[in-house]
């Protein structure tokens, strides 16, 4: 009951407002967030140290601000994607060359799209089934408060996107890659996995660590195209997506080879702007080994 009531009584109304007010709003949040409460400031401190060993602490504490301010700003437009038009939406989030992606849904191909929790990934959930031809499908962890994830959901959906959980995932493969249409699987691949023991080994951000292997493991079961696309920030409020192919032929690859390209590429994107990345989060939560 005490999630309806904020959701519909202070999240909504807020989400009304005009998001240059939302980002007034932000700037208090990142105030607290950073110099008063220290949200999560062990877990983001370490992630970057260890991720940048070659950065000064006065680098390292300026990155942490950067990144404060920024998770500051994907709030507020966290919470305008409640009310969000979707005419709005396309100004502010678009794709520069869908056509790759839409190459395949006219061979009748899905296709599985690879990316992390970096920039604005809610707007990617509720665009992708407008920013291509396929039906678009977000993947991702369920809430532990059910409550606050139907709601959620339900903003996230309205424009045509279906949100599929771990427990449903391979129900929903087999049902769109027997009867169709062509979906886009929006795969984000960078959180930590629960069972590290049957995850992939490999080295990324100068740590050893253990990367999902849904998409490769879905890839080659279905044979489908997999794609790296990249959130660029223009400026606040507004994003552009870029598509790069991983492989088009995943069956003929190497265990492995297509989420050793994927962690290349989203190490380089982490790289050119750090404090873009979800660096809140616990990814190396698990001690994890590589083989010699």
């Amino acid at each position: 009951m005490g999630t309806k009531i904020l959701f519909w009584l202070i999240f909504y109304p807020l989400s009304l407002l005009p998001l240059r007010l939302l980002y007034a709003f932000a700037y208090i949040f990142y105030l607290i967030s950073h110099y008063l409460i220290k949200y999560r400031r062990k877990v983001i401190t370490d992630n970057l140290q260890h991720s940048f060993p070659e950065k000064s602490i006065k680098e390292i504490a300026e990155l942490r601000r950067l990144f404060y301010h920024h998770l500051a700003h994907i709030a507020a437009e966290m919470m305008k994607m409640l009310t969000i038009s979707q005419k709005e939406l396309k100004k502010r989030y678009y794709c520069t060359n869908p056509e790759l992606v839409n190459h395949y849904f006219e061979q009748g191909k899905s296709v599985i799209l690879m990316s992390s929790h970096y920039n604005n990934w809610e707007w990617m959930v509720l665009s992708l089934d407008s920013l291509f031809q396929h039906h678009g499908i977000g993947v991702g962890k369920p809430n532990s408060n059910k409550v606050f994830e139907k709601l959620i959901n339900k903003a996230r959906t309205r424009y045509g996107t279906e949100v599929v959980f771990a427990n449903s995932v391979r129900e929903t493969f087999e049902h769109y890659e027997l009867n169709g249409p062509p979906a886009a699987y929006m795969m984000l691949s960078d959180q930590s996995p629960a069972n590290p023991n049957k995850s992939y080994k490999t080295s990324f951000l100068n740590q050893p660590s253990a990367i999902l292997f849904g998409s490769e493991y879905f890839a080659k079961k279905y044979n489908l195209p997999v794609l790296y696309y990249r959130v660029i920030k223009d400026k606040p409020g507004f994003y552009r997506i870029e598509v790069e192919l991983i492989s088009d032929a995943p069956n003929e690859t190497k265990h492995g080879e297509i989420t050793e390209k994927y962690i290349q590429l989203l190490e380089d994107t982490i790289r050119q702007k750090p404090e873009y990345w979800l660096w809140s989060h616990k990814r190396w939560k698990h001690k994890v080994e590589l083989d010699s």
